[in-house]
């Protein structure tokens, strides 16, 4: 079982960065592969960039990949997404999730939840 927590978002111009972090409870954080989704209003959740259980393998969102970075640092218990040359597109409430499985691409594929975290990019 584990919690989560995101922090981070912000309000950032088109252009800017933020690093996002999401912050686990429990004594099994580097068990779960690790993944970053984010959501619009009316708009169904959408996958952004997975890291597995050691680190050594990423996935990212085709929307994303070359601009974010996720990493995680088991030994802190938390995750991270650095989100470079953001956009006004980028604009969503980001949540981290935990999977017990080795995760995907899919909400459906993720345990754990965190609340969300604004990231707003003005154009």
């Amino acid at each position: 079982q584990v919690q989560l927590v995101e922090s981070g978002g912000g309000l950032v111009q088109a252009g800017g960065s933020l690093r996002l972090s999401c912050a686990a409870s429990g004594r099994t954080f580097s068990r779960y592969t690790m993944g970053w989704f984010r959501q619009v209003p009316g708009k169904e959740r959408e996958f952004v960039a997975a890291i597995s259980r050691s680190g050594t393998t990423t996935y990212y969102a085709d929307s994303v990949r070359g601009r974010f970075t996720i990493s995680r640092d088991n030994a802190k218990n938390t995750a991270y997404l650095q989100m470079n040359s953001l956009k006004p597109e980028d604009t969503a409430v980001h949540y981290c999730a935990a999977a017990a499985d080795e995760g995907g691409e899919e909400p459906e594929f993720y345990d754990y939840w965190g609340q969300g975290t604004q990231v707003t990019v003005a154009s």
